[in-house]
């Protein structure tokens, strides 16, 4: 008797192993998009767009046609893709460093204009690539390599926000914030994600999901305990949820 195949590697994921840290989540946001985009049949007519940082090499991963943006114009770059070939399917995969740092006037533009991309924002808290510096989004009190004694706010300011902001725009079809630190949260994350993609395929207007995301290396812990410190010190402070959803349900 056959042996029955339940799992496999997505279509949408190269065959080059990730090059991320032990214990980042990256790896597992990678294949939650990509196998959203098989699910929805778009992989030929996709186009990812890197930023700077961790993730920008996402190229050599996902299996679509690429390009590779300036630090914080992803969403730019995303929207005269767009604009220019309305038939295709284009993302931007972001972390809080690019996102929310010099990329925040991009990403609030492009979710006021409605532009009909999709963005993944990986949120985790610091600069990962960069040395470990205090990012728009990382936690008071918390140590980085420009913050030793912990973010304070009278010098540092507070943590961004970025979907409570995006959220107030009149563009947005598809909000919500998510983690991937624990299965039952992986699926709710891929469900997100393909609303997301959907608020783009449906013309509905721009779609997006931050995903609360781990860095053990940079955090100083273990993969075990990085799980354990974002659900304990994150969530508290970037609550789950949608924010908004004009898809509906999943057809």
């Amino acid at each position: 008797m056959a042996m029955q195949i339940i799992q496999k590697k997505p279509e949408s994921l190269t065959e080059k192993e990730f090059t991320y840290c032990p214990g980042c989540t990256h790896g597992i946001a990678h294949r939650l998009v990509a196998e959203v985009l098989d699910e929805l049949g778009v992989r030929e007519k996709t186009i990812t767009v890197g930023p700077v940082g961790c993730s920008v090499f996402a190229y050599q991963f996902f299996n679509t046609d690429a390009t590779v943006a300036a630090h914080g114009r992803a969403p730019a770059v995303a929207t005269g893709i767009k604009r220019a070939r309305p038939d295709l399917c284009v993302f931007t995969y972001q972390g809080d460093g690019d996102l929310a740092a010099i990329g925040t006037a991009e990403i609030i533009h492009a979710a006021n204009r409605g532009e009909k991309i999709t963005t993944i924002f990986i949120n985790n808290a610091i600069y990962g690539m960069t040395g470990g510096q205090m990012a728009p989004t990382t936690l008071l009190g918390m140590k980085t390599t420009t913050t030793p004694y912990g973010r304070n706010a009278n010098n540092d300011g507070y943590p961004i926000h970025v979907s409570e902001m995006v959220k107030e725009t009149k563009g947005v079809a598809f909000l919500a914030r998510v983690k991937i630190n624990t299965p039952q949260d992986v699926q709710k994350a891929r469900k997100a994600i393909k609303k997301a993609f959907l608020a783009q395929l449906k013309g509905l207007g721009f779609g997006m999901v931050e995903v609360l995301s781990t860095c053990p290396t940079n955090w100083g812990l273990d993969p075990a305990s990085a799980l354990k410190w974002l659900d304990e010190h994150m969530v508290p402070e970037y609550p789950l949820g949608v924010f908004v959803d004009k898809v509906g349900e999943e057809q």
